[in-house]
Parts: structure tokens; C-alpha cells; sequence
């Protein structure tokens, strides 16, 4: 681990809001597509924004000095490839999720975190007064902000795993939860002798259908709605699950693998999950911090190796296999036993 200077490191960490807080005034101003011709000074593009001109400028001024644009001289601002990524539809774009983790929810769920610390539950259920996903559910102009930045990270994650693991094994994969389809129909894409079903929560279900007729998949890929908690669809070879394991205690993630196996039925199907796996040493990986977000939001959690073979066993699955792929998720195998 690199040594670095203490009191730095400890300023880099305390001020670390104030940069994400940044992006998201940044995102909000559209400024990544402002500048997708070239670059433009402060004073023009809180002209096109209606910002502050001096205001605008030290907060891209702040952002070029994380690489996230480029100072071309002072006051003028132009893209880096960091923010070619947040620009509107471009393929990869990361968008939605500079939208939505630095967002107010966000501040007001992180704010009581010492909630989760001291008795192990959500914050985020403390602070908007119901779990995440039944606000989701009450919500529907937030969910398309989560379901917006589920498939910007979808995108380069699905695309990795597919690179690194043979999904044209299986004659149909059974999607569970899986959002607007992207995880599925890069899948698809890839394999054309496969079949998909997606199976989600009605109001993500009714969005996912035209994006896989625009994909022209509609003829091997239908999208049912589905409570993973009570059942999920049978017939499937593999069902595959995209940081979904990762959004609920062992008790709950067990429930979901239980009717996923019941699914099954004579099958000696496979479980295939897209997720981080944490390592147990004290090196920096993206799922130390995926994890606090589980715990702050959902009450869920990330895992080692060793907690996913716990939780395969205890649900009649054998852990077979951990692909690293290019992503920060790996892809994570288990057999019926």
C-alpha cells in the first residue's frame, strides 16, 4: 500500500462529499454534452446553462483536478475520457450513475448512517420511512433514476462477463430482476441459438419490453412479471442475477436462491451471479465500498468467496466456479447439487 502523507489522506476522505456533490451539479447542467464539440470557458457555459459564471467554474475547476475534465487553460474546461462516459447516449455512458449515488437521497441516507452501524438495519428505511424498494415502487419518477443507473453500469459489466464466461451453454437463461434487460440482451446478442426470459416487478417489466423489441430480441427474449420472494419462472438452464444477491441479508438471499432451485425442478441447473466478491486482505476494492451502500440502502451485503459457498450450500447449490472479468464484478457459479 502506498504511503502517503497523513494528513491528506485524511482530508482526501473528509472531503470527499464535496466532490461527488459537484458531479451531480455538473450532471444536472448537462455540462459533458455541452462540451461534446470541444471546449468552452466558464462564462459560456453558464450561458447555456443559466449557472453562475464564477460559481460554474470552480466547480469544474474542482472536477479537472480529479480527471474528470480537462483544464485546458484557466477558466475553460474540455472533456477527458472519464467524461466522454457522461455525456447522453453514447454507448457505455455512465450517466445514470453520476445521477444517482451523489444525489440528495443519497447525502440524507448517508447522513444516518450511524443507525445502520449501531443496530444493523437500513438507514435509508429510517429516513425515507419505508424499505428502498417499496419507495421505488410509490416513486416511479425515482425508479426510472435507479433503473437508469442500474443499465449504465449493466452495459461494461454485462459486456466483461460475456468476454469472460460461456453463457452459450445454456439453451434459455431466466434473468431474475433484472431491470430494463441489459445484463439479458447483451447475453442474447452474443448468443444467438439462446433463449431469454426477464423476470421483474411489474412496473420495470412494462419498461423493459420495448427496449428488447427496439434490440430486436423479442422473438427469443419475453419479459413476465415476477416476486423473486415467492416464486420465479420455471424452465430455465441458468438463472442469472446481476447485483441482485448483494441487495439482501443471508435470510432473504436465501429465499430467493430456494425458489430459484425449486424452479429448477429435475434440472441440475446452474445459478449465475454477476457480483463483486470481496477479498478478505485490506486492499481498496469497489465492493468495500458497494457494501456500505448495501447497508446504508437496501440491508443488504457483499461477500467473500467464502460466504457465497456458505450461502450455495445452505440452499442446496455448490459453489463451482469465480471468473474475474475486465469489470469490478466478477462472475460467480453455482451448481445444483
Amino acid at each position: 500500500m502506498t504511503t502517503a502523507n497523513p494528513v491528506e489522506q485524511i482530508l482526501q476522505v473528509s472531503t470527499g462529499y464535496m466532490a461527488s456533490s459537484a458531479l451531480y451539479v455538473a450532471m444536472n447542467l448537462n455540462v459533458p454534452d455541452h462540451l461534446a464539440q470541444g471546449p468552452k470557458s466558464a462564462e459560456q457555459l453558464a450561458s447555456e446553462t443559466g449557472a453562475n459564471a464564477d460559481a460554474l467554474n470552480r466547480i469544474l475547476r474542482l472536477l479537472a483536478s480529479v480527471g474528470l475534465f480537462e483544464q485546458v487553460k484557466p477558466g475553460t474546461y474540455g472533456l477527458t475520457p472519464a467524461s466522454q462516459l457522461l455525456r447522453k447516449d453514447i454507448p457505455g455512458s455512465m450517466r445514470g450513475m453520476a445521477l444517482f449515488l451523489p444525489d440528495p437521497m443519497h447525502f440524507r441516507i448517508y447522513a444516518n448512517l450511524m443507525h445502520s452501524v449501531t443496530t444493523g438495519e437500513p438507514a435509508g428505511e429510517k429516513t425515507i420511512g419505508m424499505p428502498l424498494f417499496e419507495y421505488f415502487e410509490q416513486h416511479p419518477e425515482y425508479s426510472e433514476i435507479f433503473n437508469d443507473a442500474m443499465t449504465a453500469f449493466s452495459a461494461p459489466v454485462a459486456g466483461a462477463a460475456v468476454e469472460a464466461y460461456d453463457f452459450g451453454r445454456f439453451g434459455t437463461i431466466v434473468d431474475v430482476a433484472g431491470g430494463h434487460g441489459e445484463v439479458l440482451m447483451t447475453i442474447l446478442k452474443a448468443y444467438p441459438s439462446t433463449k431469454g426470459v426477464l423476470a421483474e416487478v411489474d412496473h420495470v417489466v412494462e419498461g423493459a419490453k420495448p427496449r428488447i423489441a427496439a434490440a430486436g430480441l423479442a422473438d427469443r427474449c419475453t419479459a413476465v412479471a415476477c416476486d423473486f420472494f415467492k416464486a420465479v419462472p420455471a424452465g430455465g438452464d441458468a438463472y442469472v442475477m446481476k447485483h441482485i444477491i448483494h441487495d439482501w441479508d443471508d435470510e432473504r438471499a436465501a429465499r430467493i436462491l430456494n425458489n430459484i432451485r425449486e424452479a429448477m425442478g429435475d434440472r441440475n441447473g446452474s445459478v449465475i451471479l454477476i457480483e463483486s466478491v470481496v477479498p478478505t486482505g485490506p486492499e481498496p476494492d469497489l465492493g468495500k465500498f458497494i457494501d456500505l451502500e448495501m447497508l446504508a440502502l437496501p440491508g443488504g451485503k457483499e461477500r467473500t468467496k467464502e460466504e457465497f459457498g456458505d450461502l450455495f450450500d445452505h440452499c442446496g447449490f455448490e459453489l463451482k466456479n469465480i471468473v474475474p472479468t475486465k469489470s469490478p464484478l466478477s462472475v460467480v457459479e453455482a451448481v445444483r447439487k
